[in-house]
């Protein structure tokens, strides 16, 4: 039997679209002449039928024109037929902004659907400010839905330029693209109170609309980021925010502006912010420890740079607690720094505080929430199922100038906004670390008893840290003994990750080990060590699980200095890395992740 093979000839194709191109430059065996706009183009009916489902229906065998010489198409324009028919002859086609809709509705009228795909490529990758609105309306009028998605994005993402440069165009706007603007989380740079204005001069442009149609559009804004005076004022804008299902949604917003200290554990879509990523905010500290500054830095992890969000302590704070509750920021206790001129020489007055302060990022606004049952400074804090608990400490007395170690424990019930006591710790601590861990609260290392029963040496200081690991539990609510550290620390760091506990560099440490402990097993494992030592570093976990080290300081030729290092420790390697460096030299600063709007100022 004989063998045989199929080849291919890639040139043919080619070939066969430029014969079919020469026969019609030069009139030769065209077969139809199609009219628009009264210029004749003449054609081939076997290419029109072979390339468009149009044509292969319109030159059937049952339909008038399959015969016919002559077809005029009043649908078209001449400009877009004339780009359709040079596509279909060359594969070619020719297109611009300018000429983009009589395009697409030629492609679309004809049914040549690889026209389409390119129009539709073109509009999704030539999106810019000037053009997303107009695009977004192009393609919602033919039914290109990729070039819809893309164009509805960017109006998103450019909503800030737009609202100041474009808003005509917005008020233009088709009404599912709206829509789907208005279901975005990612927003940047944009006040909810503007979208509100934007979407009630639409309906005042556009409308009346359906009241079903009214309340989609509007039932999509988030009333609960718009502050109760402009919500008072805006409610009267339009008939369409006097329906049951909009006076519902702002009597809720209101109520949720009332709530005071509950607010944290209020949240819903409704008070979440647009366009706002999780940021590693770095609270207080400073270039030396005894005068924390009240600047806050936030860092991305993403781009590994720092920015200033506008955000200023309302206390000069040293060694406070920094936690985040429901995207609010919360700034406990510490030693309050007060500086002052007498007689033409600075003074510095200190005194330990209970205060707490509140943050809250959708409003730049900070507020004095109830003030804890004891004054504390080098304590932990710790959120359990979105209560936080405030563990040990000291505090300074002003007669004696001495500070006092506590074994108390509170937690802040956010739903009256009162301070409770809890389990107290089997003894006095501070300069301890704190994790949360399956619900459970781990505190480790410490100094049992105050420094002024110790002598000033380290040697001493050294035999009285605690490398005692405590565990209290919801269900128990009793303080229980782990394992033991292999280490004595103070001054250090503990993270939960990938379901473990890390206990990171203190102060006093000889060496620079790190160890992990394993709830199962109730066991201390020595990891790799930091290459240097490091202590009064602020320290938090990232989603990934990964912990960042930021400043802190170390030894030096005998001297204690800060550092500028951002260091990375990959928990599943058991690798340390150098990320970035601080803007400055920064020690004892307090770490948390907070959700911020994405126009902060830029640091570095």
């Amino acid at each position: 039997m004989d063998t045989y093979s199929v080849l291919y000839s890639s040139s043919h194709n080619d070939g066969l679209l430029s014969g079919f191109q020469r026969l019609r430059d030069h009139r030769k065996m065209c077969d139809v002449v199609l009219e628009s706009g009264g210029v004749s183009f003449p054609c081939h009916r076997t290419l029109l039928a072979s390339s468009s489902e149009y044509f292969w229906a319109l030159f059937g065998e049952t339909t008038a024109e399959r015969s016919a010489d002559f077809i005029s198409l009043p649908a078209l324009t001449p400009e877009g037929l004339e780009a359709i028919l040079d596509f279909l002859y060359s594969g070619w086609l020719s297109i611009s902004s300018s000429t983009l809709p009589v395009v697409v509705e030629a492609s679309r009228y004809l049914q040549v659907e690889a026209a389409l795909s390119i129009c539709e490529r073109f509009m999704a990758d030539g999106l810019t400010n000037d053009n997303c609105c107009f695009y977004a309306n192009l393609a919602d009028q033919h039914f290109l839905l990729k070039a819809l998605e893309a164009a509805n994005q960017t109006i998103a993402k450019k909503m800030v330029v737009l609202l100041q440069r474009n808003r005509a165009e917005l008020l233009g706007l088709n009404f599912s693209s709206l829509m789907a603007v208005l279901d975005a989380d990612d927003i940047p740079g944009v006040k909810e109170v503007d979208l509100i204005k934007l979407c009630l001069d639409w309906l005042d442009e556009n409308g009346p609309l359906p009241l079903l149609k009214s309340n989609l559009l509007l039932s999509r804004l988030r009333f609960g980021l718009v502050s109760p005076s402009d919500l008072s004022n805006l409610s009267h804008r339009n008939r369409a925010m006097a329906t049951p299902l909009i006076r519902g949604q702002l009597t809720r917003a209101l109520e949720y502006h009332q709530m005071g200290s509950a607010k944290p554990i209020g949240q819903s879509r409704q008070s979440t912010m647009r366009g706002s990523t999780s940021h590693v905010l770095l609270v207080g500290g400073g270039t030396s420890t005894d005068l924390p500054e009240q600047q806050v830095l936030a860092f991305d992890s993403s781009s590994k740079r720092f920015t200033v969000p506008g955000l200023v302590l309302p206390l000069r704070l040293r060694s406070p607690c920094v936690c985040s509750v429901g995207g609010f920021l919360f700034v406990m206790g510490g030693d309050n720094i007060k500086t002052c001129d007498d007689d033409e020489k600075k003074s510095v007055a200190m005194s330990t505080s209970c205060q707490v302060w509140r943050y809250d990022p959708r409003f730049s606004h900070w507020e004095q929430m109830e003030s804890m049952l004891e004054r504390r400074m080098q304590f932990t804090c710790c959120i359990v199922e979105d209560v936080i608990y405030a563990i040990g400490g000291r505090h300074l007395q002003p007669d004696s100038g001495m500070y006092t170690s506590v074994a108390s424990v509170e937690y802040y019930d956010m739903a009256s906004g009162a301070w409770r006591r809890a389990a107290a710790l089997p003894y006095p601590l501070h300069g301890h670390a704190s994790t949360v861990l399956d619900k459970s609260i781990y505190v480790s290392g410490g100094l049992p008893s105050p420094l002024s029963q110790i002598h000033s040496n380290n040697q001493e200081v050294n035999r009285e840290i605690s490398r005692e690991c405590l565990c209290w539990d919801l269900i128990g609510r009793v303080w229980e003994k782990r394992a033991s550290m292999s280490v004595q620390r103070f001054g250090h760091r503990l993270a939960t990750a990938h379901g473990h506990i890390y206990a990171l560099l203190g102060m006093y440490e000889p060496f620079c080990d790190i160890e992990r402990y394993d709830p199962q097993s109730n066991y201390w494992t020595r990891l790799k060590p930091l290459a240097n030592g490091l202590f009064c570093y602020g320290l938090q976990t990232l989603e990934c699980d990964n912990l960042l080290l930021f400043g802190g300081r170390r030894w030096s030729d005998g001297q204690q200095v800060s550092v500028r290092s951002v260091l990375e420790y990959d928990t599943k390697k058991d690798r340390w890395r150098e990320i970035a460096q601080l803007p400055r030299p920064l020690t004892g600063t307090e770490c948390t992740l907070l959700r911020l709007p994405d126009n902060p100022i830029l640091c570095c």
